[in-house]
């Protein structure tokens, strides 16, 4: 009998009130969800995905386009990997007891320190001349050695994963280092850019060096996607938080009971564009997927960076067109239109990326479904470049994720159960 915290049938967690032995989990346990502390800590990165998105809203709506994506895609690459490395440990050896509380509750300060380092960040790259990382990594160091010290427990209470755990708190240690060293040590800036882009590879094949040779954990494959789930809606509530900043000043009387017909295209637009995303997203089960190619589990872990990266420059893009339309920024109505359809198109082309790569079976239907979602996509643009109203081309943005939403629940469906028949039954963890 495990001596792990389990669910019962109702899916409520019964909690450890005592240290347990970091030993593994089972893969295959029944009735697996996300813990109350688990969505605690998502919430932590809430304040980073808010405050990245803000400050590249606004940078965006200065006209300082290059500094606010290049800074943009390194906050979000920070967020997502620190979010990521939490995740599939707690999903593996997750005891919930109160030093295992304890040491996520330091991680929490960390996320909280990181993500009041991220304006600096975005200030040092519109300024160009230098990189400034301090306190993000102070975050991260604070982060990662509550995360070491959890690994330092399954490597001295499971001998089964002590080479696993070994190897990540070595990989771990070697990765903070680089970024202490780049943060705390004054560079030019060629080599920073230099550094940034090797130690971010690093970062990525880290699960790679640790659990190559020495084997992988016991991840949960339902348990996983679930945490997926979850932070991919947290992420996007950053597009109904860019939905009410950019609708918000279009309302017009003291009492924002004058609505004007832009403040209503904007909200529904808003509105209905978080919709179509998060019904696309959940339209694939990821969870029954990966608990028949656990071999998987890296491509779906790491390939959703670009979706997070995706849906939360979708809530940024949502303000700005807000403030264009207020007449609040230095951008052009085509650059607005852009700046939103651009991360939509590729939020939608990596969930049916990962789709298809995961399920290792390319389907003529869904290239079908991306080529008219694409269309879409070019006539909201198009429409801006003949002078058609910003409000009116979000209005045709909105519907670029409902043509893979109707192709799904008409056809679609079908198509993804017999894939799903053809890879078998789950494979035992």
């Amino acid at each position: 009998m495990s001596d792990f915290p389990s669910t019962d049938a109702t899916g409520r967690t019964r909690l450890a009130h005592r240290l347990l032995p970091m030993t593994g989990r089972d893969p295959d346990e029944t009735h697996r969800v996300a813990t109350p502390l688990e969505l605690l800590f998502d919430l932590t990165f809430v304040v980073a995905v808010g405050t990245a998105a803000h400050q590249f809203a606004e940078l965006l709506a200065e006209g300082h386009t290059v500094p606010a994506v290049l800074a943009f895609l390194l906050a979000l690459f920070a967020i997502s990997i620190a979010w990521i490395s939490f995740s599939w440990f707690a999903s593996a050896f997750g005891t919930d007891d109160w030093l295992y509380r304890v040491l996520t509750m330091v991680q929490m300060t960390g996320v909280v320190i990181f993500a009041l380092g991220i304006p600096a960040l975005f200030h040092s790259v519109d300024e160009g001349d230098h990189l400034e990382l301090r306190l993000m990594v102070v975050g991260y160091i604070v982060m990662r050695v509550a995360m070491v010290l959890q690994w330092w427990r399954v490597h001295q209470q499971s001998p089964r994963f002590r080479a696993v755990s070994r190897a990540e708190i070595l990989w771990t240690l070697i990765a903070q280092v680089c970024w202490t060293v780049l943060a705390f040590t004054r560079l030019p800036l060629a080599a920073v850019v230099v550094a940034v882009v090797a130690i971010g590879t690093l970062e990525l094949l880290l699960p790679v060096l640790a659990q190559g040779r020495a084997g992988g954990t016991p991840w949960h494959p339902h348990h996983t996607a679930e945490r997926y789930g979850l932070f991919t809606i947290i992420v996007l509530g950053e597009s109904v938080v860019g939905t009410a900043a950019s609708s918000g000043d279009l309302l017009g009387g003291v009492d924002g009971t004058r609505w004007t017909a832009d403040a209503v295209a904007v909200i529904v637009a808003g509105t209905g564009l978080t919709f179509g995303m998060w019904w696309v997203y959940f339209a694939t089960p990821f969870g029954d997927i990966l608990a028949r190619r656990r071999g998987r589990g890296y491509l779906f872990g790491y390939g959703h960076i670009p979706v997070f990266t995706a849906v939360a420059a979708v809530g940024a893009a949502l303000h700005v067109a807000g403030l264009h339309i207020e007449h609040h920024t230095h951008l052009g109505a085509v650059a607005v239109v852009l700046a939103l359809a651009l991360p939509t198109g590729l939020y939608l082309l990596m969930v049916h990326l990962l789709h298809t790569l995961l399920l290792s079976t390319a389907d003529r239907f869904h290239l079908l479904l991306l080529t008219l979602t694409f269309v879409v996509l070019a006539a909201a643009v198009l429409l801006s470049v003949a002078g058609v109203s910003v409000a009116v081309c979000l209005l045709v943005i909105m519907l670029a994720p409902f043509v893979t939403v109707i192709g799904y629940e008409t056809i679609g469906h079908r198509h993804q159960e017999r894939m799903l028949h053809e890879l078998g039954h789950p494979t035992p963890g």
